[in-house]
């Protein structure tokens, strides 16, 4: 899995530098770094900005796995975070926040595709993308542009959805089985069993590649 540790380690340096550029919520970066750790008491709601710096990688991944193209990943994970600040107090399983979050995300990133898929029907989305994409490259674009990362997002979707999701969250996102289990609200031997086959799967699509570009060379 080496790959793979290559690639976690060139997603998170990028969703550092991602997130010193949300300009909403920079002043989060100034709060005390002494922060009260999640897992400490899972009974009890964590602070906002806790979960924020905690989980922003997770909402910024989750959001490209579900097909939010990255000129609009900026504004999706904002409203993310706004709807979990504000249910974030009436939470009732403050056990269950990592799935809870999830959820929310998969539900914004289903809203926005449905949104744009009527509005590309309704023929208003003509030369829109053109002025919102900024001069200079941002992260996200640096990421799509890396070829190891390239190679990975080409390679998680020759998965199934079901084993694509259970193998991101583990491999990439670096859960637990149990956790990406709780996450995707399906039974732990269920995820072990999607998450094996999803392993067989990526390497030997690894494989391939990686002698096809041997061919190649």
């Amino acid at each position: 899995m080496d790959f793979l540790t290559d690639c976690r380690v060139r997603c998170h340096c990028i969703y550092r530098e991602w997130q010193h550029t949300v300009s909403a919520w920079a002043v989060l970066r100034d709060l005390d770094a002494d922060l009260p750790s999640l897992h400490a008491d899972r009974t009890t709601v964590p602070p906002f900005h806790a979960v924020y710096r905690q989980y922003f990688d997770f909402v910024w991944s989750s959001a490209r796995r579900f097909g939010v193209p990255p000129h609009a990943v900026d504004d999706l994970v904002q409203e993310v975070f706004i709807v979990v600040h504000a249910k974030l107090a009436g939470l009732e399983r403050p056990e269950a926040l990592r799935s809870w979050i999830y959820g929310v995300v998969r539900r914004m990133a289903s809203d926005y595709r449905r949104a744009q898929r009527t509005q590309v029907a309704a023929g208003i989305l003509a030369g829109s993308y053109s002025e919102s994409v900024p001069p200079q490259p941002t992260p996200f674009e640096r990421l799509n542009t890396n070829t190891d990362l390239q190679l990975l997002a080409s390679l998680l979707d020759e998965l199934d959805e079901p084993k694509r999701e259970v193998f991101a969250l583990v491999e990439v996102d670096e859960l637990t089985v149990p956790e990406a289990a709780d996450v995707l609200e399906i039974p732990l031997n269920t995820a072990y069993s999607r998450l094996r086959a999803a392993r067989q799967a990526f390497e030997a699509a690894l494989a391939r590649r990686r002698e096809r570009s041997k061919g190649r060379d």
